[in-house]
């Protein structure tokens, strides 16, 4: 993994990932994102790093348009998205993307296992970035009727 830092933008699969989804026919923007939480969450074997740095980049951005989501700011992230524009996603996003980052940070996952060997730069930092993307996420999947969605 080519990281120089521990944001969600901070490494060369997320930087790639971001520069294809800037490139991207506006339109196909949305479904670019649920691509990659898709992937993410759905994959039952080792999950690959360059998947769950896409899919974690895929997150900040959905927490971006929530309440309490950090603006993008990143230099790595989408440029569209630094110069103002944005992307309109429905309800079911968040929960797809809190089922990605559990993904992420969980067994079987090369993201995990790269963060926490011997000799790895601010783990610590790494990990506290998903917390705090989930903390934003977590509250949108919880609908209208305070009934949890399924996650």
């Amino acid at each position: 993994m080519g990281t120089w830092d521990t944001g969600p933008f901070d490494n060369d699969s997320a930087a790639d990932w971001c520069g294809a989804l800037h490139d991207a026919d506006p339109a196909l923007r949305p479904e670019l994102v649920r691509h990659a939480l898709t992937v993410t969450a759905e994959t039952t074997g080792y999950l690959d790093d360059h998947e769950a740095c896409a899919a974690v980049a895929a997150a900040a951005i959905v927490a971006s348009t929530l309440p309490g989501g950090t603006p993008i700011t990143s230099h790595y992230a989408p440029a569209f998205l630094t110069e103002g524009g944005t992307i309109a996603f429905s309800e079911d996003f968040a929960p797809l993307a809190v089922r990605a980052l559990t993904r992420v940070v969980g067994e079987n996952s090369e993201w995990f296992d790269l963060w926490t060997e011997d000799g790895a730069d601010s783990p610590d930092e790494a990990f506290a970035a998903i917390a705090d993307l989930r903390k934003v996420l977590l509250p949108a999947t919880v609908d209208k009727d305070q009934q949890a969605l399924p996650l």
